[in-house]
Order: structure tokens, then sequence, then C-alpha cells
């Protein structure tokens, strides 16, 4: 009773709207009935997640099919000590599963976290085994130990990891291309694996400020590579491309470019016929498009090779079938959600089939057979949980499943693109989710929710959101805005470029004038507006919180950051990385501001959080508890970034839910 007149409070002034049924917390929270799946290149098995049999969703089991010999799948379910949260299919029947588990120690510099001291945090494992699932080996690591390692290195790789795929070779039956750390001098290799085998062969050692970039698919020759280089108190970019005819790198500098500068160049790929390569860049537009650059000539073609406006290039995709192996097939692009346009006709037709099967959804290839006699895809949009499917022979789809299946999804409302405008003419995206029903315009406004993202480098799709808060959201009544603000990426260089410095400023600004907007378009009550982020939209939550003459009611911060001095100077453990991002935090802090604290706020935070430590949310709500009305919830054994273990999401989905209805009382 008490849940039902919460929400009648919430939304009682909305009686003409018709308001679909709150999407249950549990069916957010609760891990996928099905997740990761992926085939293996021969398509004789699939590998993925799913919920065991009989399990509530607590956890998930790695799974095999087979799809030759039929039959119930091979099940392994995740121990007391390691979950699983990642599965790939690879060759040689041999699977690839990632599990994390909570650890607390000392690392002593060994990874993200305390550098003296003891680190509560996570531990993310790599595994390889085969489709028996027997045995379980970390992946790509050596067995034996290395002649003049000190135990105290061994445990910091062995905390840290020290192994990856890097690049599949899809013509060759066993091999691939492993990048790992050399324990004695820590200097990253990039080894030949045969996985049947076990045999090795070092194929380049980076030195020197240099890396592998790019690797011949057909045969893992290097192609590419990338070197850092320090230049008048900036850093330059360098791509060094092989010369077929001596085999030596030179730098080529149409594609070189600064730190300082921040454009996007990044080599994707190699057409065979021709020698050129595919390089997604953003030097002759606001936005990257892919272009073909000519090694030889040394310059670019003279337009994109495709181009979306306002849309950014993430990359290409090439053929991995022996008949036409490299041959371009399509391009990807971040749109309203990543999507591949379908340029080969052979595959634009196929999709176009199965798009027409899954109508306002967005289908996306996971793995084909040579003979395009299976094709692995997964469907999903902003209304509509990932499913995954097999088309067969081109003509027949199977579904294997549903992520979220006890989803009712003719309740849910689909996300839109939207553009406004902010007070200094910035043109600002956004992605707006409305409850079921509601019109703008002819019903009363509603209660809304300002849902900056996380980063601030990111931006949001109008995809299916893992978190589950857009349509948790709006299906309370909720109108739902999340505005990528100056300094989001993929929108373009002048929106990226314009964040840097402007922290709880300009940035800030946007998210108050898209509050605004949503009151000049009728979507939103002026005096029921609430604003609610986490990690970088937590310290936006922070600083809306100390901003005096805002727009909003309350604000909820989730692993915020408060104090911009100390996560500038520790933004990351590459110094690269604290050069180029660490330097753009700054602006106005919210915990220097604290006494201006004006409006509630819940603050939430994990106590295993070791991007943004905990001290971010406790020195906040302690230099605001006496100003204004605030709570910090310490949600024990979360980390920062998902996946969050079921429990946690339910209780930071429950804390939102009722902060919102009494605390914040949006009525």
């Amino acid at each position: 009773m008490k849940f039902k007149a919460c929400l009648t409070a919430m939304v009682g002034a909305m009686a003409a709207t018709a308001v679909a049924e709150p999407l249950p917390i549990e069916d957010l929270a609760r891990e996928p009935a099905i997740t990761s799946v992926t085939m293996s290149a021969d398509g004789s098995y699939l590998v993925g997640l799913i919920t065991p049999p009989g399990d509530e969703g607590s956890e998930l089991a790695l799974t095999v099919w087979d799809l030759e010999e039929g039959g119930p799948p091979t099940v392994t379910p995740s121990n007391d000590r390691m979950r699983f949260f990642y599965a790939q299919a690879l060759k040689a029947d041999k699977l690839f599963v990632g599990g994390r588990q909570a650890w607390t120690g000392a690392l002593r510099g060994c990874g993200e976290g305390k550098s003296v001291g003891s680190t509560a945090t996570f531990l993310t494992k790599l595994y390889m085994t085969d489709k028996e699932m027997d045995d379980f080996d970390e992946a790509f690591t050596k067995s034996r130990k290395t002649r003049g390692v000190s135990e105290a290195t061994e445990r910091c790789f062995e905390l840290a990891g020290t192994a990856s795929l890097y690049q599949d070779l899809p013509l060759d039956p066993n091999d691939v291309i492993v990048q790992r750390v050399n324990q004695a001098n820590f200097v990253t290799e990039y080894v030949r694996v045969n996985l049947k085998s076990g045999a090795e062969e070092l194929i380049y050692r980076s030195g020197g400020g240099e890396a592998a970039d790019l690797f011949d698919p057909r045969t893992g020759e290097l192609l590419v590579k990338a070197r850092t280089e320090p230049a008048n108190g900036d850093y330059q970019f360098q791509v060094l491309i092989r010369d077929d005819a001596t085999g030596e790198f030179n730098v080529h500098d149409p594609l070189t470019s600064s730190a300082r500068d921040r454009y996007t160049v990044s080599v994707v790929g190699r057409d065979e016929q021709s020698g050129n390569y595919y390089v997604v860049t953003d030097k002759f537009s606001d936005t990257a498009d892919v272009y073909f650059y000519d090694p030889v000539a040394r310059s670019f073609s003279d337009e994109a090779l495709f181009a979306l406006d306002k849309f950014e290039a993430s990359g290409v995709v090439l053929s991995r079938r022996e008949a036409d192996f490299g041959k371009l097939l399509g391009f990807r692009y971040m749109a309203d959600t990543g999507k591949t346009y379908w340029v080969d006709p052979e595959w634009d037709s196929m999709m176009a089939g199965v798009e027409a099967a899954f109508p306002g959804q967005n289908v996306g290839v996971i793995d084909y057979t040579d003979d395009l006699s299976k094709i692995l895809f997964e469907t999903s949009s902003s209304a509509n949980p990932p499913g995954y499917h097999l088309l067969i022979d081109r003509k027949a789809v199977q579904t294997l499943g549903n992520e979220r299946p006890w989803i009712e999804t003719e309740d849910l409302r689909k996300t839109d693109l939207v553009y406004y405008t902010a007070r200094d003419g910035q043109e600002i995206p956004g992605f707006l989710t409305l409850p079921k029903g509601f019109e703008p315009g002819s019903d009363t406004p509603l209660p809304a929710v300002v849902l900056p993202h996380g980063g601030p480098w990111a931006r949001d799709t109008a995809g299916w959101d893992g978190t589950g808060w857009p349509q948790f959201l709006a299906t309370r009544g909720y109108a739902v805005l999340q505005p990528q603000y100056r300094g989001s990426t993929g929108w373009g260089r002048d929106l990226w470029l314009a964040g840097d410095a402007q922290w709880g400023l300009a940035m800030q600004d946007d998210k108050d004038d898209g509050a605004q907007w949503l009151v000049e378009q009728g979507i939103a009550d002026p005096d029921r507006i609430a604003i609610f982020g986490y990690s970088y939209g937590g310290f936006a939550a922070m600083a809306a919180t100390v901003r005096e003459d805002g727009p909003f009611r309350c604000a909820i911060a989730g692993a915020g950051v408060s104090n911009l001095e100390r996560i500038g100077r520790g933004w990351s453990d590459n110094r690269l990385q604290r050069i180029l991002q660490g330097r753009t935090v700054r602006g106005m802090d919210p915990l220097e501001n604290a006494d201006k604290a004006n409006i509630p706020i819940l603050i939430y935070h994990g106590d295993r959080d070791v991007r943004v430590p905990l001290f971010h949310a406790k020195d906040f709500y302690d230099r605001v508890k006496d100003r204004v009305d605030a709570e910090l919830l310490v949600v024990d054994d979360m980390p920062h970034s998902l996946p969050w273990w079921p429990e946690q999401h339910e209780e930071t989905l429950a804390a939102i839910e009722g902060f919102l209805a009494d605390d914040c009382e949006m009525k």
C-alpha cells in the first residue's frame, strides 16, 4: 500500500495520461536470462552465459550449446568466489571466459587503487577452457616462473593481469595474436599463439614509445605502429606504416596529430587490392568519417568514403570469409545508437530481411560461418532488451533467447534523439524517454529527471540501457532527458573540446538548459525536476546541489566526484592519460562550494569503488548534511562500473525510487 501511495503522489497531476505499470525493480536487478552469446568459427557450437536452472537470477553460468549434435547445453555455474561476467567462443574448440571476485589486500601500486595500505576492490581474471569446461587456466600467461622476477612483482602481475586477446586471425584454424606484458622487463609483447598446441611465436616487442597498432588479419604480419613523442611540452601521436618494398616502418606526417589538438586518427583496416588504409579521422570535418589513405602518395582521399550528418564513424566491416576476405561490407557509425550501414549488396539484402522481421530494433551481427549458413545476430532497442538469434541458411530465424524476457516491452516507449540550444548558442543533443501514452502539449506536464552520463568523455545511445534507469524512471511517470552536454564524445570535436575546464560551469549550464527546454516543450513541470547522475553524472548532481537559482528540486549523486583537485591529480594510472584528460578536469569544485548547498541530495557510493574512491561521497555529505536534507548510502561490495550484483542494483534502485517520491516530493 505504501508503494502504491508513493506512485499516486508522483503522478497524481497527470490523470489524463495512460501510465504503464512501473517496471519492477527485480526485473532490472536480476542477472540476464541469457547474455554474451558468441559462435565458433565453424558454427558447430555457441558459448554464452545464462541464469542456471533453478536460480532466481543471482548468478550466471557458462554454457555451451552443441549445434551439430543438439541435446541439452553443458552448463558450468559460477562458484562461491568467482562470478562469470563474459564469455567468447574462440577457435580450436577453445572458450574465453571472464570472472570477477571481491578482494581486499595491499596492491602496492599494482592496478587501480591505493599504493599504501589495503584496497577493497575486485579482481578480474580471464580464463581459457575447452567445450567440456573441465579445466580453467588463466589465459595466455606463462606457467613457469620468470627468472629474476621477485615474488612481489609476480604477485602484482597476478593481481593486475598481464595478457589479452589482441587480434583474431580468421583464416588460421588455430592461431591468434595475444598482447602480453613481459614480467622480466615490463615490456609489452605481441605473441602468435597456437590454441591447439600452445606453441608461441614472438612477433613484436614494443619499446621506445612505440606499440603495435594493426596486424594483417590474413598473415599476422605487423602493418602499422603507433609512436608517442614528446614535443615542446606536448605529445605527438605518430603513425608508422610498413613499406611493402623495404619492410621498414616510416612516419606518415598526414596521420600525425598532437595531444593538444586531440584529433581522431585511427587506422581501422586495409584494402588488400589497392594497399590503401581505412582511416577514421575528424581532421577534415567536425565529426569523424572514414577516408582512404594512400601510403605511397601519403595522401587522403578527396572525400570521405561514407559520411552521416552529425554522426561519427567508429569503423568499417571487412569480410572474414575466405572467398572474399577483406572485402568492404559496411561502415559502422554511432548514430542515435551504434549501427552498421551495409554497402555490400548481399549483406544489405540479408540484413534488410532480418530488420523487417524485427521492426524498430537495431540488428547487430555477432558471428557467421564461412558459407553464411549460420549468422548469429543480436536485436535490441531502447524499449527491447537484447535478444539473440540465428539466421539459418539465409531464410529461417531461430531465436535463442532474450536477456530479460520477463519485461513487458509493450509498456515501454522508445527513446527519441532530440536537440536543444544552450544559452550560448551551442547545440546540445539529448535522449528523451517519456512515459507511454504521454503527449506533450495535450497532457499535464510531468515530473522530470535530467540524467547526465558518466565520463565525461563518453556518450549515451538510444539503445537498451544496461542500468535500466531511463525506463525505470519513465514507467514511474517521469520524463527523462539524457543531455549530451559539452565534453561528451561521439558528437563532434567542437562539442567535445568545449567541455575542457568547464566542470560545473558551461557543462553544468547544459544540464540546466536541458531542464528549461523540457519546460518550454510542455513536457516538464518546472517545480518538479530532479537531476540524477552516476560517476561524472554524480559530480553534476553535486554541482547542481550547490549552484544557486538552479532548476532542480533535488539531486541524486551516484559514485560522484566532489573534489576536482584530487581527481585531476589521480585521473589515471597512465601518465599520458593524465596529461590528455586530467588537465581538462577544472572548473567549479562542489566540495569548495558546499556552503552554498540549497536542495536535498541522495548520495550513494560503493565501498569497493577504486575509480572514484568513497571519500568523495563522504566528504561532500559531511559538508552539506547540516545545510540541506542529505542522505548517504554506502553500498556493500559495489564497484564503480557494471556489472553490479543483483542485490546492489536492487538496493540502489529502491533508494532512488524512495528518495524521489518521499524526500524530493516530486508531486
